[in-house]
């Protein structure tokens, strides 16, 4: 009989852990890289350990590889991408502090709540969902609003878009600001030149393109950046040195995420913050070292393929993609439900159970309205995107879409046109 666990006495060991399986090809997270998986399973070691503190020296040494930039304070925030995103934010604004926060998707109204809980006296500037801001929407609100620091998203998987930064780092790095960029869908997967486009500070996280688990941040500051958040800094009492001074600024409201602090971890100062999680520096060492040695635009260029072989499928479908053409991700793709589907939750449910497929449908104005088909890091293959192409068709028939006739004239019809721009390239 199962149990309704209301009876707080009855002990139960369970099963061991036997997931089914799935090819998960949602905005994240995806399948994780074999190896990282296996570099997970390496030996625990002390946070000391000769051996730990060189793996992250070169976990600091990689990462300046995959973000493009030669800052010294490139590191890892033990948390999932939002930590990292909380990290640079409540540690670089100040009570007061004025920040502009471009916003074309969710994870723009993210980078808003915590700007405010950070004390920021945020001023968001909106556009539609599948759209992005131009340079010139940019600097007429710099301009207008004299910000202290510009926070943005990089790739907003919420709305498959991404925003141009190459023109808006140098124009806020001209106005005498800071730059915050969160990319945790982009890194590894699409361009971002830290260095090139003058962006002061970034974080990411693991379960997108760098195809790792969620669970720690790889985040990267100027310079610039690194001196606003070491004129805060303090040292909590029972780990402080002697001779320890602390900085005039506001003291950064949280202990975990302290940037100032962790800085000193990272740095050869070893400051015991907090005990590393010895198997995600594992897995993020492993998950920059496959980036890298694939090359970082050898890998971009998969991701543009890829994603413009699924668009091919879906387009073939009879389907209509959603947002801006031009400034769509190359790693997410979405897709607007069919009117004739009822129950989008249905298809999806039906991808997942049938075909162990699982892909994501989106939040606010476009939850129910798009589905989102994601194409990254290991998920990122040819045969992924034709198995996804042949079961999306196979739902889709049974849930009453009928596809055009001049796009389909028999099953196999989809998977080649997807097929014929892989082999294309």
């Amino acid at each position: 009989m199962m149990s309704d666990h209301s009876n707080p006495d009855e002990k139960q060991i369970f099963e061991p852990l036997d997931p089914e399986p799935r090819l998960l090809m949602g905005p994240g997270p995806v399948d994780v890289y074999p190896q990282v998986l296996k570099a997970m399973s390496n030996s625990m070691l002390g946070q000391f350990d000769p051996q730990f503190t060189e793996y992250m020296n070169q976990v600091m040494a990689l990462y300046r590889q995959v973000y493009c930039t030669e800052n010294r304070w490139t590191f890892l925030v033990n948390g999932t991408a939002r930590a990292g995103i909380e990290a640079c934010l409540t540690s670089l604004i100040s009570p007061g502090d004025r920040v502009l926060v471009p916003v074309f998707g969710r994870f723009g109204h993210l980078l808003t709540e915590i700007a405010r809980r950070s004390g920021g006296e945020v001023i968001c500037i909106e556009t539609e969902w599948g759209s992005v801001f131009t340079p010139d929407q940019l600097a007429d609100a710099i301009r207008q609003h004299q910000p202290k620091l510009v926070a943005l998203v990089h790739g907003d998987t919420s709305t498959t878009m991404a925003q141009p930064l190459d023109e808006i780092g140098p124009i806020c790095r001209e106005a005498g600001l800071l730059t915050y960029v969160d990319a945790t869908a982009t890194l590894g997967g699409m361009q971002l030149d830290t260095d090139a486009w003058c962006l002061d500070a970034i974080s990411a996280g693991l379960q997108k393109c760098m195809s790792g688990p969620p669970g720690t941040s790889p985040v990267t500051l100027s310079n610039r950046a690194a001196e606003q958040v070491q004129a805060r800094k303090h040292v909590e009492a029972g780990i402080r040195s002697a001779d320890a001074d602390d900085a005039d600024g506001v003291v950064i409201q949280s202990n975990y995420l302290d940037l100032a602090m962790l800085m000193d971890y990272w740095s050869p100062l070893r400051l015991n913050h907090h005990t590393e999680s010895t198997a995600m520096l594992y897995g993020a060492r492993e998950c920059a070292r496959v980036v890298l040695q694939e090359g970082l635009e050898a890998g971009f260029r998969r991701h543009r393929l890829t994603s413009r072989a699924l668009r091919a499928g879906l387009t073939a479908m009879g389907l209509e993609l959603f947002g801006d053409p031009v400034h769509r991700m190359d790693n997410v793709t979405g897709v607007h439900v069919p009117q004739a589907i009822n129950e989008e939750g249905a298809v999806r449910a039906a991808l997942l159970g049938d075909f162990g497929i699982e892909i994501g449908t989106s939040f606010g104005p476009l939850q129910g309205k798009i589905w989102r088909i994601g194409t990254m890091g290991y998920v990122c293959r040819k045969a992924n995107v034709l198995r996804c192409l042949s079961a999306m068709e196979s739902v889709l028939r049974r849930h009453g879409f009928g596809l055009s006739l001049i796009h389909i004239s028999e099953p196999t019809r989809l998977g080649m046109i997807s097929y014929a721009v892989f082999c294309l390239k």
